[in-house]
């Protein structure tokens, strides 16, 4: 296990370039099993969760080449689909939520597929039911063996039809449209997730030959086709960690740039975090965050406390809730966080409060932030439960007075490439110890 020791109280200065969007890499890198030709995919951050995708994929058959630092190219010409019965294959595919998603891929194109329970962030019921429904609609037959936690999906022939998705899950509506476009016929989906990184996916679908309307709408309409070919394709900044920057810039009062964040992609990320009182100016491609040396969170216009929640795109992502909580602590005011998706996700405001800030957990799924202004917090020893929750931790440390430990951080480098050492450059100070 590795940890972070962080000094306190370092302003960063300078300009820095977010990695490739994480949620997207998953998508698009399974969405090369869905045809033998090469697909050549930009700017692949280099993070756990997707290099270990990446060897998940090359141990099943599919040929894999780094072109350069960020460039990968896939064939999956010769899948080994008996590797699927392997016990490393169940292992692995066990250990990374986003395998999920070769379930789509590997039904449409070979007509079966073995899943265990993923694994993941623990924050919560995270169910599976959107996916496996979606696919049933198309013709698939699921078996659960409750005794080895595994699933077995076979379909002889999926058909096109029209389904109503029960919520609008990123991952769920992913699958379910990897699976449709090579299905015979139209498929109509409502309620599908409309998010950025779903645009994305369709996009690279369209170029390997897939016919999809409505792509960013939640009304989706696709029209099968009997194979795809090969595509390049480049993934989206990330906007979880552009918007982490904003926070870290915000809470050690530094004067930071961003660089080439696809802001019209960004939605109401950056107007949210102007309402906690933060300044961000946008130069063309880039976001600009002012040294203040505070910031006061707005309320409604009716003078009551803001409420923030996550809701399905173009909402807020569930996945900046814990930094905004965090970014509130030190703002002057108050603000209810409400993460309506997941029931686990803020429990680790207790170690903030261990550090001084002034929170109230009304319940799994709610917090109400007292912001006291720039009051030194305390630094502490302290464990990453989840990718999220370890960055928010991250950038609580870096406003503490004096040096705090954070243990367990696999868990952010599951979804932060080297982020000690890029935020290092901008002068915070960041040991990782083994």
């Amino acid at each position: 296990m590795s940890s972070f020791i962080i000094e306190g109280g370092h302003r960063l200065q300078g300009e820095i370039t977010p990695q490739g969007a994480k949620n997207e890499a998953l998508e698009v890198i399974c969405a090369v099993l869905l045809t033998e030709e090469e697909v050549v995919i930009e700017n692949i951050p280099n993070i756990l969760d997707v290099n270990n995708l990446i060897m998940l994929l090359s141990d099943m058959g599919v040929t894999v080449s780094k072109l350069a630092p960020d460039t990968w190219s896939f064939r999956a010409d010769h899948v080994n689909m008996s590797y699927l019965q392997s016990p490393e294959f169940l292992k692995k595919s066990a250990s990374l939520r986003g395998s999920v998603m070769i379930i789509g891929p590997l039904v449409a194109r070979f007509g079966h597929a073995l899943l265990p329970k993923p694994g993941g962030d623990k924050i919560g019921r995270r169910r599976l039911d959107t996916h496996f429904v979606g696919i049933q609609k198309l013709g698939a037959n699921f078996d659960y063996d409750d005794k080895r936690q595994l699933y077995s999906i076979t379909a002889d022939h999926l058909k096109g039809t029209y389904m109503l998705l029960d919520e609008a899950s990123v991952t769920g509506t992913a699958n379910i449209v990897m699976t449709a476009v090579l299905a015979e016929g139209q498929t109509t989906i409502y309620n599908a997730a409309c998010e950025p990184y779903i645009q994305q996916l369709c996009k690279l679908l369209c170029t390997m030959g897939a016919q999809i309307e409505g792509i960013g709408s939640n009304l989706l309409r696709i029209e099968g086709v009997s194979s795809l070919g090969g595509a390049r394709h480049r993934i989206l900044p990330d906007m979880i960690e552009i918007g982490s920057f904003i926070g870290m810039a915000a809470m050690t009062g530094s004067e930071l740039t961003i660089k080439d964040v696809s802001y019209d992609n960004l939605g109401n990320i950056p107007d949210t975090f102007r309402r906690l009182g933060i300044q961000l100016e946008r130069n063309h491609d880039d976001i600009f965050i002012p040294r203040q040396d505070g910031y006061a969170i707005d309320t409604f216009i009716d003078g009551s406390i803001l409420t923030i929640a996550d809701a399905p795109w173009p909402g807020l992502t569930p996945d900046l809730i814990s930094v905004l909580l965090v970014v509130a602590t030190q703002a002057h005011g108050s603000v209810l966080i409400h993460q309506k998706m997941f029931e686990s996700r803020l429990f680790f405001v207790d170690k903030l409060i261990d550090m001084g800030t002034q929170i109230i957990l009304c319940d799994p799924h709610r917090a109400t932030v007292i912001g006291t202004g720039k009051r030194p917090m305390r630094a502490m020893t302290m464990s990453s439960p989840d990718i999220r929750a370890g960055i928010a931790l991250l950038i609580a440390a870096m406003c503490a007075d004096g040096k705090s430990t954070i243990n367990n951080i696999e868990q952010i480098d599951r979804g932060y490439e080297q982020i000690d050492v890029r935020l290092n450059k901008l002068g915070a100070n960041i040991l990782r110890v083994n």
